[in-house]
């Protein structure tokens, strides 16, 4: 019997981890499509913030979004990878353009 484990991950610098946020099901014209001619969100949830970015002194630029935070991202934006089943995406913190608040 296989027992799942809960990986965590911590991003580097300016990095983020993301999971995509799911739209619902889209219609067109009382058509639905399918999954495979879906265009990808582009909100997610962040699951982990690094710790910012190094100045050329030592000192780090702390990140402006944390844990929990929902942010809008460009459809290009990060890596995608895959850890447990999950498809994540790693970025860095330059490529949100935004927090959505009030939600």
């Amino acid at each position: 019997m296989a027992t799942q484990t809960k990986v965590r991950i911590r991003p580097l610098h300016d990095r983020v981890i993301v999971l995509r946020l799911d739209e619902g099901e889209q219609k067109v014209g009382g058509i639905i499509i399918p999954d495979t001619a879906k265009e990808k969100p582009q909100q997610g949830k962040v699951i982990a913030a690094g710790s910012g970015k190094a100045k050329d002194n030592g000192k780090r630029v702390p990140l402006d979004v944390k844990a929990g935070d929902t942010i809008l991202f460009g459809k290009y934006s990060g890596q995608t990878v895959r850890i447990k089943g999950d498809e994540l995406l790693v970025m860095r913190e330059e490529d949100i353009m935004g927090v959505v608040e009030g939600r």
